[in-house]
This record gives structure tokens, sequence and C-alpha cells, in this order.
């Protein structure tokens, strides 16, 4: 039976057939494991096109694989990490950042999902004080957990403040793609040019099956990567399945079709619900995600037939994402059935 359609996750979707062809060409014959092999060359190739040659590149399996070893590279237990409360590091990594980095996380209240150089200031006290957990990191997450997206003005002015106070910023980019699209704007114009230091490249949101990169735009920040990396369980020994799929997924502008498809499917999806009277969106909607109050007592008859998730149950909000394969049709189709329900 075919799982029903719905929009409670990017992650839901499936595997672009692309993908999915680049994953069946390298399964013939044998290759070298654990990424000495040309598939592996050819993707770390193309990540140099995008940001350098200094850029230090390591795949791992998964998203919350790629933040905690990439703050573990640079952090000591006694350390902090600075990040939004909303953030996936601190709302959906089950403590994993605490667990294995040993750093205490340092959430900022925000009302869409980033955080500026002003609340980061409230956390930078006891520096030196040997009682108190020493701030070290910046995490930015891009595009937010809330939908929004941080312009690169926005993340060079958090980087210059944080390297003036002896601190790196890291960036999760589980959606950088959709990041990308909504700010017309090359990958390195909003991390290696406005001062990111590490960032979580992410595919699986968008088309990929699994594989995250770790990327050090310092190369001295690399040192020892490899050493965590194996420690943390996440050196691919088949490494090749991770590989062709990047090399296939920054091709020809894949990411950027497949992240364009998504972003424009919620803007349709606003559009359309900004219609229907006792709808409420909550959120700018800059990425793939919307973020809306609905009437609670239609909830329940309205996710039988498009599953989504409740965000803030007190407050009836849910969140709506989109997908690399979203159709017109889904998005016509709920629309219809919200505006039976109302």
């Amino acid at each position: 039976m075919e799982n029903p359609r719905g929009f409670a996750s990017d992650n839901n979707a499936g595997v672009h057939p692309l993908i999915m062809d680049a994953i069946n060409k390298v399964n013939t014959g044998h290759t070298i494991g654990y990424g000495d092999d040309k598939y592996t060359s050819g993707a770390i190739k193309k990540f140099r096109e995008i940001f350098g040659d200094e850029a230090r590149l390591f795949f791992v399996f998964n998203g919350t694989a790629a933040n905690v070893l990439g703050i573990t590279a640079s952090t000591r237990s006694w350390n902090s990490v600075i990040c939004a409360e909303t953030s996936h590091m601190q709302e959906d990594e089950c403590g994993a950042p605490e667990k294995y980095t040993g750093c205490k996380l340092l959430p900022l209240h925000t009302t869409d999902g980033k955080i500026n150089v002003n609340d980061i200031h409230s956390q930078m006290y006891g520096i030196g004080f040997e009682h108190h957990s020493q701030p070290k990191i910046v995490s930015l997450t891009q595009s937010t957990e809330l939908g929004t997206v941080y312009t690169a003005n926005e993340i060079k002015e958090i980087a210059d403040y944080a390297h003036n106070n002896n601190m790196l910023v890291h960036m999760d980019g589980a959606r950088i793609a959709n990041a990308a699209v909504h700010l017309g704007l090359e990958f390195r114009e909003f991390t290696i040019d406005a001062g990111i230091d590490i960032l979580s490249f992410g595919g699986t949101k968008n088309g990929m099956m699994y594989g995250e990169a770790v990327i050090f735009f310092e190369p001295g920040l690399a040192e020892n990567f490899k050493y965590i990396r194996k420690q943390g369980m996440q050196l691919a020994s088949k490494m090749r399945f991770i590989s062709a799929q990047f090399e296939t997924y920054l091709t020809d502008g894949l990411w950027h079709k497949n992240a364009k498809h998504a972003n424009d499917m919620a803007q349709l999806l606003a559009t359309e619900v900004e219609k229907i009277p006792g709808v409420a969106i909550t959120q700018k909607v800059e990425s793939n995600g919307i973020f809306a109050r609905v009437p609670k007592e239609i909830i329940p008859e309205l996710r039988q037939e498009y599953f989504f998730y409740i965000w803030d149950e007190e407050n009836s909000e849910v969140r709506w994402m989109t997908s690399f394969d979203t159709t017109k049709e889904d998005i016509l189709g709920f629309t219809s059935l919200l505006r039976k329900l109302l």
C-alpha cells in the first residue's frame, strides 16, 4: 500500500531519480573503501569548486553527526555552544551535542528562529572564570527550524562579533540549499565569505538518500578530524555510495532545481492558505516550511488525509513542509480539504 502524501517533513520524500541512478551506477565491481576511491575524489573536487581548495571535506552518515563531530573538533568539554532555542541541536538531537562534546548548550530565545549579536552578547560573561563554561562556538541554522533565512549580512555581523571574542561560527546547513535559493546567492557568499568556520552541509532533505558533509574552511580546524570521525562511528566503509550522491547533487544544478521547487511549492501553499479565513501564517515563508495557526478541532481530520506535525499544541500552531517532489495537486487538494473542514 502506498504511503499517503503529506507535509510532515522533507525527510518523508523519497530519493530523487538521478540520485538513485548515481547510487546504482557505482554499485558495480570493487573499489577501495573508506573514501580512497575515485567517486569520493570527484565529490570533494565538486565541493572545492564551490568553496575553494582550502576547504577540508569529510563525509558522514547524518546531520546529527555532522553537527556534533564538527563542533567536537574545535571545543573542549569546558566550552559552551550558543544556539537558538529552536535549533535542531537544542531540540532534536537527544542531548548528543552535550554527551559527545561535553559542552554546555546555551539556547537563546527567538521568535523567528534567528539569533543576533545582542542575543549572543547576553552570554558573554564569566570569561576566564574557572567556575563558568567558556563560550567557544556560535551555531546558526540555515534555513532555520522556523523556515526563516539569515541574510549574508546578518551572518557576517555575527561572525565578526564571534571572531572578535575568540569564538568560532558553525552553521547547521541541513536545508542550506533552500536558503541559497531564497537568497539568490552562491553557497560561499553566505558561508566562507561571511565568516563561517565550520559547515554541516546537508542534502538528505533535498533529494539525497543519506549523507552529509562536514566542511572546515580553515585547514587547521580539520587537524585530527579523521580520528574524531572514526571514533564517532561515522567513517563509511563503502563511502562511494555517499560520494556518488553528492557528485550528482552538485552537478548541473540539481540541488538548485530541487530546492527551488520545494520553495516554490511552499510559496504556493502559503498563497492558497492566506485566502482561507480562520487560518493565520505565523512566520515569514522564506524556504520550504510554513507555520500556521488553524482551529484545533479540524487538525485530526486534516491529518488523516495529509499528515503533518503539530508544532505548538497549546497555540494550535502547525508546521507544513514541502519537498522536491511536492506537486501542485498536493497543494490544491490539501487547501481544498482545509476549506471544506472550515
